[in-house]
């Protein structure tokens, strides 16, 4: 079903993996974002949750997720490090989906 949506949306412009980073990189959304890559889907990865931790653990997850994805893109995704209680990440964030959608 997601792959149907994904896929056959035309008025698709971009998806949002939401990562928490809070855990080192997991199989799944490894898998997910290089199935995403495959069917040249415009996405951009946000991690979540960046107030729960030190920060250095957070950079430190998101290097290692990086390192991972470096094993099959050329390029890495654009990545947003994103907090709901604290905000960090927010304005970038909507300057994002401003650009994207052509409303900004």
């Amino acid at each position: 079903m997601i792959e149907d949506y994904i896929r056959k949306r035309e008025n698709l412009v971009s998806v949002f993996v939401l990562i928490d980073s809070r855990h080192e990189p997991q199989k799944i959304d490894i898998e997910f974002i290089n199935q995403l890559g495959e069917w040249k889907i415009h996405f951009a990865i946000v991690f979540t949750k960046a107030d729960k931790n030190k920060p250095g653990r957070t950079v430190r997850h998101i290097e290692q997720f990086s390192q991972v994805l470096k094993n099959t893109w050329a390029q890495l995704p654009i990545i947003f490090v994103t907090s709901a209680i604290s905000k960090q990440g927010r304005e970038e964030l909507l300057q994002y989906i401003g650009t994207t959608a052509g409303i900004a």
